[in-house]
Parts: C-alpha cells; sequence; structure tokens
C-alpha cells in the first residue's frame, strides 16, 4: 500500500469532535462503507503515526534546551549532511537523522535528500542542466553517529533510539474545494475550464466503432485534452475511429463523411497530449479516411470582462502572451548597430550611447535558462552603456519569458567606468556563475548560459542581394522567378517559425552548421535514452540542453519533454530543414558584391547548377506532365497538381560522380520533394544524407535519400498550403541496381551484401506494364495499380538510397497545388 498524504492534514489528536456540516463531497458516506479490517489498520496507522511525530518532537524539544545551533551544524557535518538555511529546518534535519538514520546520497546524483511532508526528494542536480527529480519515502540510510565530543552532553550519552523507517499517513484524495480568484493563476480574460494551450481546446468529437479503451477512459482523455464528446456528426469538429469501421461504412459513417468531418485513429489521442508536432500534422499522420475538411475549434465566449479593469496584467497576460499586433515571424527588434553591438532600444538611449567595448570585449550578453520542470524558458540581457559624448556610464539589464511580453527592465546610472565595468562584471558573474573574462564557459546548475545574438549586421548585405531583382538579368523570367523563390528570407523565417525556433535568440544570421550538428547529438542520446527506458532526469537534461542550444518560442507553455520517437522524429526533420535554410542564408551573405551585376544573377551563379526551361510544348514536358497526371495517388486527395514550370537542372560535377553507376542496371527517373527553403542547399551541395550525428531511428529505413515514384507522395513533403500554393519537386535518375525489398520500417545501418539500395514495399504502384523508357533509364508513368503486396505498412513505395553518388538530378519542377481541403 503506497501511503502518502501530506502530513499535516491526517488527524492524530484525540477529542476532535467533528461539527455538524464537516462532510465535504460525500466523505462520510465513503467512511461508513469502510470495512471493519480497513477501520481497524487506519486506527493502527494513525497511533504508529502519533507516536513516530511525539517521539520527533521530542527529540527536537531536547535538542534546542541542550545544543546550540552550531552543536547542531556540527552533528550534520560530521554524519555527512548538507547543512540548512535556518534553525528550524536544521533542528528538523538533525531529528530525522537520529530517529531514522543518516541519509545517504541520492544514488542518481549523489545529492541531499529531504524530507518534505509525503516522501524524501533529492536538491541535487543531474548535470549543470537540469535538477534531480529523486522522490522516495524509503531512501537508503546509514546508522547516526554522535561524536566523542557530544557524549559529554547528558541527553545525547543517554539516548538510545533503535533505528527505524519513516511511516508515511496515507494518500487520500482531497476534497474539492473552490479556489479563490488569483490574478496570478491564470491570465485575465482566458476561459479557465479550457485553458487555450489545451490541443484539443474548443473541439466537440465524436467517437465510432469498438476503441481500445472504454467510452469513460476515452471521454476522459478528449476532457483532459481540452475537447468534449459529441454523439452527432454535424455537431462534430472530428471523428474518432478505426480502418475497420471506415471500411464498414456504416449510416453514421456515411454521415461523417457528408458533414466533412475528418477521420482519425485512436492513436492520435496519445500522440496530440505527448507529441512536438502541429495539430495539423498529427491529423494527416493519424487519418483513417480520405474526406475532410481543415478541423477547427469552436469560437469560444467572450470571457467575462475580468480584462476590463486596465491593469497591467490584463493588458499583458491575455491568452498565450504575444506582442500586439507583431506577426510573430517579424517581431525580432530592429537594433541600432553603433560599432560591435547593438544598444537595447527598451533602454531608451540608442541614440545617445553606444555599448562600451574594452580590450576587444564588448560588454553586452544575451543569456537563457531553460529548465522543463518548472516550465522556465527565460532571458537576462545585460549592457554596460557610454554616453556618446560624455564620461557617462548606465547598466541596462531586461529580463522575461521567451516570446511573451512578459518581463522588465532596469537602467541603472553608474558614477565612473571603472564602478560600472565591476558592476557588470558582478552581475554577469552572479547571472552565469563564470567570470566575465573567463576563457572556457562553464555551466552551473540554476545558472544562466550565454547565447550567441546576431544584431542584423549581416542584413545589409543580405538586401543588397534582394532588393530590386530582375531589373539587369539576362536570365529568362522563369528561371528569375525561381531564384526569387528559393533565396526568399521572409519564407525562411517563416519556416522556422513553424519549428516554434525563437527568431529573437536564433536569427538566420546564427544558424550554424556546428550548432545544429550538436542538436542532432543530443537527439541521438535521447534516442538512446528513450529505447534503453533511461530515468526521467536523464530525459529531462537532454531536453534543457536541446532547448537551450536551439532557442524555442513556446509562448506561455511549458517546454514539452523530448520522451517518444515521435519528439525525435519531429525535432529531426526541423534539423534537417534548418540545415538547407543555413546553406541558403550563408549563400545570399557570402561571394561577390558587385553592383554592376544584377542580385538574382549573383545567387544563380552561387548555385553552381545550370538552369534551363524546358519547352511546355516539347515531347520531354509532356511525359513529364503524364508522370505527375498518372501517379497522383487517390488517397493524396486534398489537392490538385498543376505544373507551371519545367527546368532541366545539370548540378556541376554531379554528372562526372554519378558516371560509374551508369553502368548499374535498374536505373529509374523518381521523385524526391523538399521545402521550397531546402532548395538552395540541394542545387549548390546535392541531394545529402543525414550526418552522423543525427539519430538512425529519425528516418524509416535509417540514413538515406528518400524517393518515390507517385508524385504526390514526394508533394506531401512540399509542404504547400492555401496560403502559399506553389512548391517545388525534383525528378533524378536513381541507380538502384539490387534492391533489398521490406515491408516494414527496418533502420539500415548498412545494406546486406550484394544490394545497392532499398525499396519499401507499397500496397500500390504505378502500372508496370505503362513504364516508358529514356535514355536507359525506367520512367514509371503508369496509373497506380495493385502491387499485390499487402503485408506492408507502406501505401506507396519508397526508394532508398545511401551513396550521394547514385543519383544525377535531372528536372525540378514547379508546382501549383490547387487545394480542395486544407492539408496543413
Amino acid at each position: 500500500m503506497q501511503l502518502w498524504r501530506r502530513q499535516e492534514n491526517w488527524k492524530i489528536g484525540h477529542g476532535l469532535r467533528k461539527r455538524k456540516g464537516d462532510e465535504v463531497d460525500g466523505m462520510d458516506e465513503v467512511a461508513k462503507k469502510k470495512s471493519k479490517k480497513e477501520k481497524d489498520r487506519d486506527s493502527r496507522l494513525e497511533k504508529a503515526l502519533k507516536a513516530q511525530n511525539e517521539l520527533i518532537w521530542s527529540i527536537k524539544d531536547e535538542l534546542k534546551k541542550v545544543c546550540s545551533t552550531n552543536d547542531l551544524k556540527e552533528l550534520l557535518i560530521f554524519n555527512k549532511q548538507q547543512v540548512p538555511s535556518g534553525e528550524s529546518a536544521i533542528l528538523d534535519r538533525v531529528a530525522d537523522g537520529m530517529v531514522f538514520g543518516a541519509l545517504l546520497p541520492c544514488e542518481e546524483c549523489s545529492g541531499q535528500l529531504v524530507f518534505k511532508s509525503d516522501a524524501y526528494y533529492c536538491t541535487g542536480d543531474v548535470t549543470a542542466w537540469t535538477k534531480c527529480m529523486v522522490k522516495t519515502q524509503t531512501p537508503s540510510r546509514k546508522d547516526w553517529v554522535t561524536p566523542k565530543e557530544f557524549r559529554e552532553i547528558s541527553y545525547l550519552k543517554k539516548l538510545k533510539i533503535k533505528k527505524q523507517d519513516r511511516i508515511f499517513p496515507p494518500e487520500t484524495s482531497a476534497p474539492v474545494v473552490a479556489a479563490p480568484p488569483s490574478t496570478a493563476s491564470a491570465p485575465a480574460g482566458v476561459n479557465s475550464s479550457t485553458p487555450p494551450d489545451k490541443p484539443l481546446s474548443n473541439m466537440k468529437i465524436l467517437t465510432l466503432g469498438k476503441l481500445s479503451r472504454n467510452k469513460d477512459e476515452v471521454k476522459a482523455m478528449i476532457e483532459k485534452l481540452g475537447g468534449k464528446l459529441t454523439g452527432t456528426a454535424n455537431k462534430a469538429s472530428l471523428c474518432i475511429s478505426t480502418k475497420k469501421e471506415v471500411d464498414k461504412m456504416s449510416r453514421k459513417m456515411e454521415e461523417v463523411r457528408e458533414a466533412g468531418i475528418r477521420v482519425v485513429s485512436e492513436d492520435f489521442l496519445h500522440d496530440v497530449s505527448s507529441s512536438t508536432k502541429s495539430l495539423p500534422d498529427l491529423l494527416s499522420a493519424h487519418l483513417l479516411a480520405p474526406w475532410g475538411a481543415e478541423v477547427k475549434a469552436e469560437p469560444e465566449e467572450p470571457a467575462v470582462s475580468r480584462a476590463k479593469s486596465g491593469s497591467a496584467l490584463s493588458k499583458k497576460s491575455k491568452g498565450p502572451v504575444k506582442e500586439e499586433g507583431i506577426n510573430k515571424s517579424e517581431k525580432r527588434m530592429k537594433l541600432t548597430l553603433k560599432g560591435g553591438a547593438a544598444v537595447d532600444p527598451d533602454s531608451g538611449l540608442e541614440h545617445s550611447a553606444h555599448v562600451l567595448e574594452k580590450g576587444g570585449k564588448v560588454f553586452s550578453a544575451t543569456l537563457g535558462l531553460v529548465d522543463i520542470v518548472k516550465g522556465t524558458n527565460s532571458y537576462y540581457k545585460l549592457q554596460l552603456l557610454e554616453d556618446d559624448r560624455e564620461s557617462r556610464y548606465w547598466i541596462f539589464r531586461s529580463w522575461g519569458r521567451v516570446g511573451t511580453v512578459i518581463g522588465s527592465n532596469k537602467l541603472e546610472q553608474v558614477p565612473s567606468k571603472e564602478d560600472a565595468i565591476e558592476h557588470f562584471m558582478k552581475l554577469y558573474e552572479e547571472k552565469t556563475g563564470n567570470a566575465w573574462h573567463s576563457k572556457n564557459f562553464t555551466k552551473y546548475p540554476k545558472k544562466f548560459y550565454p547565447l550567441e545574438i546576431d544584431y542584423g549586421q549581416d542584413e545589409d548585405a543580405v538586401k543588397k542581394l534582394t532588393v530590386n531583382p530582375g531589373t539587369k538579368s539576362k536570365l529568362p523570367k522563369p528561371v528569375q522567378e525561381l531564384i526569387k523563390m528559393i533565396f526568399d528570407v521572409e519564407s525562411m523565417k517563416k519556416a522556422m517559425v513553424e519549428y516554434e525556433i525563437d527568431l529573437q535568440k536564433m536569427p538566420l544570421g546564427k544558424l550554424s552548421k556546428r550548432q545544429i550538428q550538436a542538436a542532432y547529438s543530443i537527439l541521438s542520446e535521447v534516442q538512446q535514452a528513450v529505447s534503453q527506458g533511461s530515468s526521467d532526469s536523464q530525459i529531462l537534461d537532454l531536453s534543457n540542453r536541446f532547448y537551450t542550444l536551439i532557442p524555442h518560442d513556446f509562448g506561455m507553455k511549458k517546454p514539452p519533454l523530448l520522451n517518444n520517437a515521435d519528439c525525435v522524429q519531429a525535432k529531426v526533420e526541423m534539423l534537417d530543414n534548418l540545415l538547407d535554410i543555413e546553406v541558403a542564408y550563408s549563400l545570399l551573405r557570402g561571394g561577390s558584391d558587385d553592383s554592376s551585376k544584377d542580385p538574382i544573377d549573383v545567387n544563380y551563379e552561387k548555385l553552381k547548377t545550370d538552369i534551363k526551361v524546358v519547352d511546355r510544348d516539347s515531347e520531354e514536358a509532356e511525359t513529364i506532365r503524364k508522370y505527375v497526371k498518372n501517379t497522383h495517388a487517390t488517397t493524396h486527395n486534398a489537392y490538385d497538381l498543376e505544373v507551371v514550370d519545367i527546368f532541366r537542372i545539370e548540378r556541376e560535377g554531379e554528372s562526372q560522380r554519378y558516371k560509374p553507376f551508369r553502368q548499374l542496371h535498374n536505373r529509374r527517373l523518381l521523385w524526391h520533394g523538399s521545402r521550397a527553403t531546402n532548395f538552395a542547399g540541394i542545387l549548390s551541395q546535392g541531394l545529402r544524407i543525414a550526418p552522423p550525428e543525427a539519430p538512425v531511428t529519425g528516418y524509416m529505413f535509417g540514413k538515406g535519400i528518400y524517393f518515390a515514384d507517385m508524385v504526390s507522395k514526394s508533394a506531401n513533403y512540399c509542404h504547400a498550403s492555401q496560403a502559399d500554393p506553389v512548391g517545388l519537386i525534383l525528378l533524378g535518375e536513381v541507380a538502384l541496381g539490387n534492391m533489398y525489398e521490406l515491408k516494414h520500417a527496418s533502420h539500415i545501418s548498412k545494406l546486406p551484401k550484394g544490394k545497392h539500395s532499398v525499396k519499401g514495399l507499397g500496397k500500390t504502384t504505378p502500372d508496370p506494364s505503362a513504364s516508358i523508357t529514356m535514355d536507359g533509364v525506367e520512367v514509371p508513368l503508369g496509373t497506380g495499380v495493385s502491387s499485390g503486396v499487402n503485408d506492408t505498412c507502406l501505401l506507396y513505395n519508397e526508394y532508398i538510397i545511401y551513396d550521394v553518388a547514385q543519383v544525377n538530378l535531372k528536372y525540378l519542377l514547379k508546382l501549383r497545388f490547387n487545394f480542395k481541403t486544407s492539408l496543413w
């Protein structure tokens, strides 16, 4: 039996007569139903607890009489116990040790365990990034020893206590008591019954068919996630069912189809509570039926006007806190650069002062601290400002929660430069635990970590290459438009915002390959920790490190734990995209600064790829359009594809690299889709395999380059939307050779002997009899037919190569997605 309950709520005293009306929520009825056996057990426990408490208090009373506070500290130190602050806490800890034995260090982190009413909690840290989460009612102990010099004290000399285990009161559900309204408990204007950050807030969910959980369990899960159950199709936002129920197509399911309600599997409920993927991504992953419109929450009733008070809180904390009137992707400050750093505009001194620079060191720091347990996602900025004309100095500080307007700042004038430097360095060391001039930074528990911040130094150079493009270019118009699309900085920022990356802490200019590779390494550790069932503390530590390295903007939400395979996969996908965005932005910043050239031509040259427009009336274009039309999968019916432009591409050096594989049999022209923001990286560096640091489980068939023979399977990876309906897709000649055929996920690290590629077998394949051959390369442009393979987890074929030299990119298509329903 678990004996957990706050001790102060347990009645031990005698003669406590119950007053009429003390019954709470029918607890008397429950008490009446208790068996005699349970009552006897409770009575024995109550007596034992009373005796235990009396013993502890008697020891504390005597110790107060015979020992000074310094004596008590000596007793703790001698028994290798940490000395807490405060007389009362010291007395409690000595009495605990005398009665139950000296606590041994935590087995996980070697920290000090401390008694807190319901258990012993570790106060240590697993690493410098993460607090230890150990909590136990049965800690390891050794005998408490009284030093020789203390045996002169009569009480301690006579005291003989048999070491015993601590008894804890039983855990009982506390009575439900209405909490008083509190301005701090919830942001003003938010309906407290369904917090806005719950994924299914204000949604009505219909369930159909036999699910693995009973109706009450499903209802509890849905309500926990902010939703409500409904029994009517035309009132539902979403339907949870089974594939069997969809195939059966009952009358109720027909109503769901007619109402255009999306149908997802029961697993969706589990994933939506734990995954970091967006709701549209999760819906797509668990979709059971081809129909369905965009899932929308019902509009929330306006909250009773607490927010009308005009208080600062109601202005700053309404719902998930955002900066009013600012698009999330545009909320980066424009800072005034002077010398090596920018003056924070919140100081009010950006036009009259500058950041002090001394000995090549700029006195400005931005610090970050993530602690998932506490829900911390904080920043701290520190600057030493010097007047532009006079000898006047200020220390400017600002602090708050990342991604919100919660926070404050302080501007402090300091008498002299020396005083200002001393004060700055003291504050820096106080916040980080490191000296300002220290060359090797060490992360300390509960201390901030310095972040690299881009103040826009590179933006002017980038703007030169993106302003007034096309005025001098000799490139064909479709190629010009393609280059503008590939190097669109706003699209890059938008992609980062979709991944909840904080653009103020990690703007485009500060994306670095080294940083991304370090983040991959952490994800590999997460994957290993999850698969080995490692402790919560280890997973917490890895999550804290990841979010500090790649700052995220979660607003008021707690940073989610990276504790399952889906989280790892979502973050791997994010880093894959960031690598290509980093390449694109690096290309934009680097290279020629020739003002005589058109910016488009400058960027085109950086791609090192020959791009030619294919005549839309040519046989070549007709074949490609046929390939698009015929291989659009029936289940991908949320959109139609329209070919806008076809480009023949030839990457510098790629044909030569591919030459040895031209002799390999089984070469096919296959599709590969990706976000438009990734194409500068793809064209300049080729399709690449995930780096060694990336976890292998982030990919269904291991780290390789993935292709498809159904256009829509690859088109889904373009991440087009109704707001942004144009995407880019590649056709590459792929040397497949002998294929290792698989029906289920297998994290391939090395191909079996004699195999050159992997084919994930799908249930549907392009009609083999309709395939054609172009220059010895098979083009599988037949319409989709059954492959005859039914015991596979894939609907459509996938082809994977593990050597970048096995692909020669041939065509790039610009596609317009004509949406019938929302995909993302």
